[in-house]
């Protein structure tokens, strides 16, 4: 936690910021766990600042849906929804299978030599083991698709919804034993938005997000 305060405040932030970014930081990376307790003179003591800036960011946190307020029990973090998942990737798929279509219509052949390294970016990240980085590079590939699109409003729109999906992306992609399949479909959908195959992307990018819905289900023990 105490890097992410310094990557923090590095930025020149306001200390209530620096503070707010480095717990919400914490809370998608799963360093402060679902369900973990968070005590203000704990954090205080961790972060090195006073309890008014860490009473800050828990409220705005609250906001966030990243931490619910217990009665007679405090703050703590927001535990994982099978539902709210459910949810989140239903728009996701909706608005990824948009994505692609329109990449496939105007991507440049620059942004398509983008995504290739995108692609290879991430093979390289999955062979750190860190799962930070792989996130990272799972981002990264996605956001070169969205930018292809040439449509702001999408990317706005796919830029929040990737926010409520950065904790269960992380849990997905934490597992080594899923980098494998991760790395083809990335190939796949990289080959069918260059060829700019429509259809195929579509159900590219469908499958992909279908597999993620079984494999975070899967990793955080939901049931059928």
């Amino acid at each position: 936690m105490k890097d992410f305060m310094q990557e923090n405040m590095d930025e020149f932030l306001p200390l209530r910021e620096v503070v707010f970014k480095t717990l919400r930081q914490s809370i998608l990376t799963g360093e402060l766990k679902p369900g973990e307790r968070l005590m203000e003179i704990h954090l205080a003591e961790k972060l090195g600042v006073s309890r008014t800036p860490i009473r800050e960011a828990i409220r705005k946190l609250e906001l966030e849906g990243l931490v619910t307020m217990i009665p007679r029990r405090g703050a703590e973090v927001a535990k994982i929804s099978e539902k709210n998942l459910k949810d989140v990737l239903e728009v996701r798929t909706c608005l990824d299978s948009l994505a692609v279509r329109l990449a496939c219509q105007r991507i440049t052949d620059e942004q398509i030599d983008d995504l290739k390294k995108a692609c290879d970016d991430f093979v390289l990240a999955t062979k750190t083991g860190e799962a930070t980085a792989i996130t990272k590079a799972d981002v990264k590939l996605h956001d070169v698709i969205v930018r292809a699109t040439g449509n702001e409003r999408l990317q706005q729109m796919i830029n929040t919804l990737s926010e409520q999906m950065y904790r269960y992306r992380f849990e997905y992609i934490k597992d080594s034993a899923y980098h494998a399949l991760l790395i083809e479909e990335h190939r796949r959908i990289y080959e069918s938005i260059a060829a700019r195959d429509e259809e195929r992307a579509v159900a590219e990018i469908t499958q992909h997000i279908e597999n993620q819905l079984y494999t975070i289900r899967k990793h955080l023990h939901f049931t059928e």
